[in-house]
């Protein structure tokens, strides 16, 4: 049974720099307000140097009290930056122990659930199964004929007849075939019956009709 109360909560890292903070902000205000101090006491010795030295004195005096409260208290703040500079150190590294920790305690929960053995499996039913798609793809992607088998020689025959017959059309065309077209050709049958040449006058009525008549009307 505590006679004086429940002990206090330990304090956290954070609360000590809090405190630290707060102790070095108001040493800071008290060497502002002793720095004030410090000039008037010295306006006083400068003011009665000559005509009252007994006051002189005193200001003197106090200023060089001041001077070494001044003194403790920069030694008292530079200890407690050192303490917070440290504190804040260990903070971190505390913090990042922390987090490492966690880490570890992951990675271990993870890798409990894994075995090698599995892992390298895994892996293997992986590659069987791309090379197994791969397979699949090279499949599908070859042509399919239906049982229709062509017959290669045939066929860049007939292109190649086919290109020829567009060539000789297309000198034809631009008049590098009419030489070819005047020439006589010769005939590979031997008519049967001779026939008696027509007049022309009578030949060219028959082929044009028309003309015939035009003449007739016009008294040709």
């Amino acid at each position: 049974m505590r006679l004086f109360g429940a002990a206090k909560a330990k304090a956290t890292p954070k609360d000590a720099i809090v405190k630290l903070r707060e102790s070095l902000e108001m040493l800071e205000k008290r060497e502002k307000y002793l720095n004030t101090k410090v000039e008037a006491e010295l306006k006083i010795a400068k003011v009665n140097a000559a005509k009252n030295k007994k006051v002189a004195l005193m200001a003197l005096k106090k200023k060089k009290a001041y001077e070494g409260q001044i003194d403790k208290i920069m030694g008292s703040r530079m200890t407690l930056e050192q303490q917070m500079m440290a504190l804040e150190t260990a903070n971190v590294n505390l913090e990042t122990m922390g987090a490492m920790k966690a880490a570890a305690d992951a990675l271990k929960s993870i890798h409990g659930n894994l075995d090698i053995n599995k892992v390298e499996d895994t892996m293997e039913d992986i590659r069987d199964q791309m090379d197994l798609a791969n397979e699949i793809n090279d499949a599908i992607a070859q042509p399919v004929n239906f049982g229709t088998e062509f017959d290669e020689d045939e066929l860049d025959a007939e292109l190649e007849l086919l290109a020829q017959e567009e060539l000789d059309a297309t000198l034809l065309n631009t008049g590098l075939g009419a030489g070819l077209s005047a020439m006589p050709s010769v005939p590979n049958t031997v008519p049967a019956i001779a026939q008696q040449p027509r007049p022309v006058a009578a030949q060219q009525e028959e082929e044009d009709p028309e003309l015939a008549e035009l003449k007739a009307s016009m008294a040709m």
